[in-house]
């Protein structure tokens, strides 16, 4: 069994066929299946895939790169749903900061004010957090420690391997690890694996980005969970049933799902 944690179920390439997508992830062993709010603008059709499928869930939240899009008012409707699981994808993106130096510093002042909204409004609601961090770990650490994120935990999606999120494990954070295990560029992620506690590992696709081999160049989906679950259990030379068992345990116990 696997828990895709982070799968954007919501993206309109699996319009024609999501039926299709989600039954061919469980004949895989896939039985859960977790979509984070990144984009406001199709947030509704996340609930409505949500309450369609009883094994889906959704988060609320909003991509540093969509910053402007955050609404705390109403997030607050959609935090308050059932099924609605936990808050984010939200974080800090430095990866593409242009202008001045001015206007970049401007930039993550106000990324980092719509995270911390966000973090607080998970804290407000026990939410765990679903954290993005791409070329800003020191400053989504600090930011993290200075909030409290202990008080809800939640998982660095796509964990960029930066040792130093490492100690994020003691504030109840989890790591997830999707496609990107499988690349042949992927050296400084396999090299960290092994040090990432396994009551902290998570599998995720993120789909439909990041496609893991051999699959790469199409669209990604649930049912390639297995073949990140399979290059895990190579690597940690761990059964390819352990690591589905521990991984599942622990994205079902972070989301407080069952």
């Amino acid at each position: 069994m696997i828990v895709d944690t982070h799968i954007h179920l919501d993206d309109k390439r699996y319009d024609e066929d999501l039926e299709e997508v989600l039954n061919r992830a469980r004949e895989g062993g896939v039985n859960r299946f977790i979509i984070p709010g990144a984009d406001v603008s199709t947030l509704d059709k996340a609930v409505s895939i949500a309450e369609r499928y009883e094994d889906v869930f959704f988060a609320v939240g909003v991509h540093p790169y969509d910053k402007e899009q955050f609404d705390e008012l109403a997030f607050e409707k959609y935090v308050q749903h059932k099924k609605c699981v936990a808050v984010g994808e939200c974080g800090l993106d430095y990866f593409r900061l242009e202008g001045s130096d001015e206007e970049k510093e401007a930039e993550k002042t106000e990324q980092k004010r719509v995270f911390q909204a966000q973090i607080e409004l998970a804290k407000k609601y026990q939410k765990p957090l679903i954290v993005h961090i791409r070329d800003a770990s020191r400053d989504s650490k600090v930011l993290m420690l200075e909030s409290n994120c202990a008080e809800v935990g939640g998982v660095l999606h796509c964990y960029n391997a930066d040792e130093e999120l490492l100690s994020l494990a003691n504030e109840g954070f989890y790591f997830g690890v999707g496609g990107v295990v499988t690349f042949k560029n992927a050296k400084k992620l396999l090299n960290v694996l092994p040090k990432i506690p396994k009551d902290k590992l998570i599998i995720e696709t993120d789909g439909p980005y990041l496609t893991p081999t051999p699959h790469r160049g199409e669209r990604n989906e649930p049912f390639y969970t297995t073949f990140i679950a399979q290059k895990i259990s190579d690597e940690l030379n761990l059964p390819l049933e352990t690591i589905e068992d521990l991984t599942t345990r622990n994205a079902l116990k972070l989301f407080n799902i069952s």
